[in-house]
């Protein structure tokens, strides 16, 4: 199954390398900028030809607006599952209720994201993947080759998706409540490694998807990520201190009350651990 681009992506794609300008421009605004232009190009070309693709990163790097850039790119709407210890075939697939026909009450199915999404051809989005217990992707395990079918247990339909349906999904590794991916669903995706979002690429990010228009700040949250960012690889503070999502929430309310308590509400007051609190809170005051 081949999801062709729009004419006018396809060929700025074709030049992405001569001009990555061009296509940078094609993202804004708003849109998923990648530290590296490789990496939506990767994603665009294994999407394109009907692959399924694992976005692969720390929490707050961007992986769901990377996924809505996609989405926005090939102009396919998406449907979203966010995955928990509670994700069952209902939540999956959809469920039966019982509704009025002609004054009689009869049982009706209420498709779900995964039969919605090929019954249009649109694109599905799968969050936190490795949130959910292993028994339950299974059954979907036909949907995410080369099958693209699966029959409905609720139904006993056969469903085959449509043109343009693909899957992307999101994973977080490491956290509380994930567990590893068999080989057998691993093995029916193409991984992209979303990295953190740095330097100037940060800086258009925060100009373009925040409030924030003062350049002596905006530089000011731009070097207190790169620092989070240095702790996080060093082991000093959580993923979680780290989040670009977070930093930015932390630059809009900085417009209305001081950046040394915009950070405390958006990303101090998360860390679990005082050490961790402390530590950020005194990045912010060397910095504001």
């Amino acid at each position: 199954m081949i999801n062709e681009l729009p004419k006018e992506i396809a060929t700025i794609l074709q030049s992405t390398k001569k001009d990555p300008v061009q296509f940078e421009e094609m993202i804004r605004p708003g849109g998923y900028l990648p530290p590296e232009m490789d990496l939506m190009v990767d994603a665009i070309s294994a999407l394109s030809m009907g692959k399924n693709i694992l976005l692969k990163g720390p929490t707050g790097a961007g992986k769901t607006k990377f996924a809505e850039t996609l989405s926005h790119l090939f102009n396919q709407p998406m449907f979203s599952v966010n995955c928990s210890v509670d994700l069952d075939a209902e939540s999956l697939l959809g469920f039966k209720t019982l509704s009025y026909k002609e004054e009689k009450q009869v049982i009706e199915f209420v498709p779900g994201p995964v039969i919605n999404s090929m019954n249009y051809g649109h694109f599905l989005y799968i969050d936190e993947i490795n949130m959910a217990k292993p028994e339950t992707l299974p059954l979907i395990n036909g949907v995410l080759d080369y099958r693209r079918t699966i029959t409905n247990p609720f139904t006993n339909e056969v469903i085959t998706a449509k043109a343009g349906f693909n899957v992307i999904a999101a994973i977080n590794e490491g956290y509380v409540g994930t567990v590893p991916l068999n080989e057998a669903l691993k093995n029916r995706f193409v991984v992209i490694e979303v990295p953190y979002i740095e330097g100037e690429q940060l800086k258009q990010l925060i100009e373009t998807n925040t409030k924030l228009k003062d350049s002596k700040n905006i530089g000011l949250f731009v070097k207190l990520s790169g620092d989070l960012i240095n702790a996080v690889n060093q082991g000093k503070v959580a993923e979680d201190a780290a989040s670009i999502r977070a930093l930015l929430d932390a630059c809009d309310l900085s417009v209305l009350v001081p950046p040394k308590r915009a950070i405390l509400r958006s990303i101090v007051d998360k860390l679990d651990e005082e050490r961790e609190r402390e530590f950020v809170k005194n990045l912010a005051d060397t910095l504001f």
